[in-house]
């Protein structure tokens, strides 16, 4: 898919397994892209239920394609990092979508190749309806520190060059890729807030189908990174403002 140009290359990585009624929205979203240097790489965990026969649509679109059994979702994830390419990674699982058709024109076409670039996200069900926007707000500037009190950008509106990437720690089954973003986020020099919306994001996944693992393996890396007597206090922050936001505003997503 990608067209040598002057543009970085994007590689993008999507994951997916048995999941049908979902992937057609991410694979059209990169297709219909304007921006033309993409590599596209699809990890599939061998599905049954027809989603290798959705792929195989979009076929002229994908780069790289690999579908074969993995050892859980950031199993697959690497195998899609190591493959990549790129200038810069982005992971859009099964079911996100890219925002718009320009998305990756409007970040990518005027860059000066800073190591990371963020922007707003969308959630929406499973119908494809808007909810509106995530409870934790994009933060104007972005560094390793800015996950303290949650994760304030969604994994699929976070664009990361390469080569301060690592592979994610698969000793965490749901919140690798907060850890991931973290640790890629000390080695950069330079972030980028878009300002604008890049992502829509599908609720109900892994995560918040086992929310209780996912709260604990989080609370973990921000003792990791944070150190546990910050983390504590990070913590009781987070409390005091999760109920006065369900306060205002009632129970939302993340």
């Amino acid at each position: 898919m990608n067209v040598v140009t002057n543009s970085p290359k994007v590689s993008i990585i999507t994951i997916v397994f048995n999941n049908v009624k979902d992937i057609e929205y991410t694979l059209s979203s990169v297709a219909g892209q304007t921006y033309t240097n993409i590599e596209y790489i699809v990890i599939d965990g061998l599905s049954t239920d027809g989603t290798l026969q959705v792929i195989d649509k979009y076929s002229q679109d994908i780069d790289i394609l690999v579908s074969e059994k993995d050892r859980g979702i950031y199993d697959a994830m690497n195998k899609g990092l190591i493959r990549a390419t790129g200038d810069y990674v982005l992971f859009l699982n099964s079911g996100d979508e890219l925002y718009s058709p320009t998305t990756l024109s409007d970040i990518f076409e005027q860059c000066d190749y800073a190591d990371i670039y963020y922007g707003e996200t969308k959630l929406v069900d499973e119908n494809r309806h808007i909810l509106g926007d995530r409870r934790h707000k994009t933060p104007e500037h972005f560094d390793w520190k800015s996950f303290k009190y949650g994760m304030n950008v969604c994994h699929q509106a976070i664009y990361i060059k390469r080569s301060i990437t690592a592979p994610y720690d698969t000793s965490y089954q749901l919140s690798a890729d907060i850890d991931w973003v973290i640790r890629a986020a000390k080695k950069a020099k330079t972030a980028v807030n878009t300002h604008q919306y890049v992502a829509k994001y599908l609720v109900g996944g892994m995560s918040q189908q086992r929310h209780k693992q996912s709260l604990q393996e989080r609370y973990a890396i921000f003792d990791k990174h944070y150190g546990k007597f910050g983390n504590f206090f990070n913590h009781i922050v987070i409390a005091i403002r999760l109920l006065l936001y369900r306060i205002n505003n009632g129970k939302t997503q993340d």
